[in-house]
């Protein structure tokens, strides 16, 4: 077997993102909580990039890295600064739903495709006419792009909208409580 650097750069990515997750769980302050998904993010976008998955990784840094940070900060002005202990047979189940999932994960895993194979589902079939149709059809050079405005366009319109609401009703539910606190200070 040889050694392949690529794969080694996966395996640097998971390690990290398994660090990461890792110290989330440990931590008590809600604000190194928030910060650290926030890594924990960007170490994936990094990993999608170095997947050649480059439109996944402008997604999950702009929405993983970018708001969901930025909501959560927000959100953590409503509440404690810390969380509060929580008693270890609480803590039981999660541990528990989550050794069943990555068992049924290894479980799976030798169905899996060889890594890179160019006989996988994914690269025949379907995905390999729309590589060869692509350009043809919509005269869009890069194929996701292709994808994601032309074929799939009113999907990508939906998930925009959808997006765009929930940032309008946190910030709705941040201005009122923020409102509500003012309200309550104000001397009568």
């Amino acid at each position: 077997m040889t050694f392949d650097p690529l794969q080694a750069l996966d395996v640097a990515f998971l390690a990290m993102l398994l660090i990461v997750a890792v110290a989330i769980v440990r931590m008590r302050s809600l604000f190194a909580v928030a910060m650290l998904m926030g890594v924990y993010s960007l170490v994936a976008a990094l990993w999608y990039v170095a997947l050649d998955a480059v439109d996944v990784a402008f997604t999950e840094a702009a929405v993983g890295a970018g708001i969901s940070t930025v909501l959560m900060l927000g959100a953590m002005l409503l509440t404690a600064r810390e969380a509060r202990p929580v008693q270890a047979r609480r803590k039981l189940g999660p541990l528990a739903a989550a050794i069943a999932a990555g068992a049924a994960l290894f479980y799976a895993l030798p169905d899996l495709p060889p890594y890179g194979a160019a006989d996988t589902p994914a690269n025949a079939g379907v995905g390999l006419e729309y590589l060869e149709r692509t350009a043809a059809d919509t005269h869009v050079p890069n194929v996701v792009t292709a994808v994601l405005a032309s074929y799939r366009g009113f999907d990508t319109l939906g998930e925009t909208t959808v997006i765009v609401t929930a940032g309008i009703a946190v910030l709705l539910l941040l201005g009122s409580g923020r409102r509500r606190r003012e309200d309550e200070e104000a001397p009568e």
